[in-house]
């Protein structure tokens, strides 16, 4: 039987993404046998981390300072925004090595069963960006499970004025999953392969 500090300390692992209960178990055991200023150090870290890091005031990107580094590069195509769900997406595409536009971030999908509504969403500031800024094409790169799609048509008909195209990536991502599970080539694909939506 494990003493109370450590089930505590398995308990806060499990409920972190991708850690199940024994891999909590492990790393909770390993940091309790770990050297005192090792883990002070670790534990500096993530406080530092979380203090440090915020939203980009204009895409919502995760950064250290506001705007981030993707807003503030004049070699992105500023024509060119692609509108995902949550902030860590953007290193999803990011990684595909394929879009070279600007981001939005979203902060959730339309979920009436969940209480999550459009006016929940960060679509007003994207309207604002769209009134000051010179895109063109708007790619929507949301999951492909009912509420991405939902969330998806909605912003297209919302979004819909003369000349700018609504696409949407193709549909090489897995049904029901979400970006994080996408390898780069099969979200590279999906990005060139986009269509306009309407």
């Amino acid at each position: 039987m494990l003493p109370d500090a450590i089930t505590q300390l398995v308990a806060v692992f499990a409920k972190l993404p991708g850690v199940g209960p024994r891999s909590a178990e492990r790393i909770a055991l390993h940091l309790v046998q770990t050297d005192v200023p090792l883990v002070k150090q670790l534990a500096d870290t993530i406080l530092h981390a979380r203090d440090k890091i915020q939203l980009c005031t204009t895409c919502g990107a995760l950064t250290e300072k506001s705007p981030c580094r993707i807003c503030d590069d004049a070699r992105r195509d500023a024509s060119l925004l692609c509108i995902v769900e949550r902030a860590v997406d953007i290193l999803s595409v990011e990684k595909s090595g394929t879009f070279r536009g600007k981001f939005h971030v979203l902060g959730g999908k339309i979920s009436p069963l969940d209480g999550v509504e459009p006016d929940d969403l960060r679509i007003a500031e994207l309207e604002k960006r769209l009134a000051h800024e010179p895109v063109r094409e708007i790619v929507i790169a949301l999951g492909t499970d009912v509420e991405g799609d939902a969330t998806s048509f909605y912003l297209a008909k919302r979004l819909a004025r003369s000349g700018l195209m609504v696409s949407r990536i193709a549909y090489g991502l897995p049904a029901g999953s979400g970006l994080e599970f996408a390898d780069e080539l099969t979200l590279s694909r999906a990005l060139e392969g986009r269509r306009e939506m309407l």
